[in-house]
């Protein structure tokens, strides 16, 4: 990423301080690109190659002011650590199923901090997750303003995250620490926009949290959610979708 990208990138998400190496400075990017790009799998839906090269992702994210999945997110926000002097990696995640299982490697990309004798697990493509990095230290729970979050060792290769939900702890995904390129990552990719058995292809999404909440659209529904409280109304026509997404997310497509 060169400096120009990095000030456009910068001008997307709002963000003004001064970009300095640091917990701080960490936070603050992760939390700004949270609540000013959008998570959406829009391009599946449209026959649109996703094709994991940073400059055509910055052209389709930053200056097309779009949004995209984990693969596009993360390694666009892993360029702009780079940029700013953070020691990163990628690294791949497997994704609970919901049924006590995960899914493939590469189901998932996540990104490694290393920072100040610390490692901190930094994610901003995958949904309703945590707004600040995770500290990697086994058993430490995390409090965040999107919830409570544990990382635990989980066999002799995998860390997991899990999410505190009411009375129990619902799994997010294994993750290694064993930094990957992206490269490794393609054929995952592609899967997740062809395959029939991908969450991706099965309907069109398109999500953003704001403080204290998020909005979701999907082929068939709006809801927005405040709180304990989500109201939901049904989408009824393309051109219903359409006019939605722009005027909610500001996307075109």
């Amino acid at each position: 990423m060169n400096q120009q990208q990095a000030i456009e990138y910068l001008g997307r998400i709002g963000f003004k301080g001064n970009l300095t190496p640091g917990p701080a400075t960490l936070i603050e990017l992760q939390r700004l690109h949270l609540l000013h790009i959008p998570f959406e799998n829009l391009d599946i839906h449209i026959g649109r190659e996703i094709l994991l090269n940073p400059d055509r992702l910055f052209a389709k994210v930053i200056t097309g002011k779009r949004g995209g999945f984990c693969y596009e997110l993360n390694l666009l926000f892993g360029e702009l650590l780079c940029y700013a002097g953070f020691e990163t990696r990628l690294v791949s995640a497997r994704v609970a199923t919901g049924s006590g299982g995960f899914g493939d490697e590469f189901d998932h990309m996540a990104i490694i901090v290393s920072m100040n004798g610390n490692e901190y697990l930094s994610d901003v493509g995958f949904g309703e997750f945590t707004f600040a990095p995770l500290l990697i230290s086994a058993g430490v729970k995390q409090i965040d303003e999107r919830g409570e979050f544990v990382i635990e060792k989980y066999d002799e290769e995998h860390l997991i995250v899990r999410k505190k939900k009411e009375d129990s702890c619902e799994d997010q995904y294994l993750f290694s620490l064993m930094g990957r390129s992206p490269h490794e990552f393609e054929g995952m990719c592609r899967y997740h926009q062809t395959s029939p058995e991908s969450h991706f292809t099965r309907k069109r999404l398109c999500s953003l949290p704001f403080d204290g909440g998020r909005i979701t659209l999907t082929g068939d529904s709006l809801k927005i959610t405040r709180g304990s409280e989500t109201i939901e109304t049904p989408v009824k026509s393309d051109e219903e979708f359409n006019r939605l997404l722009k005027e909610k997310f500001g996307i075109v497509l």
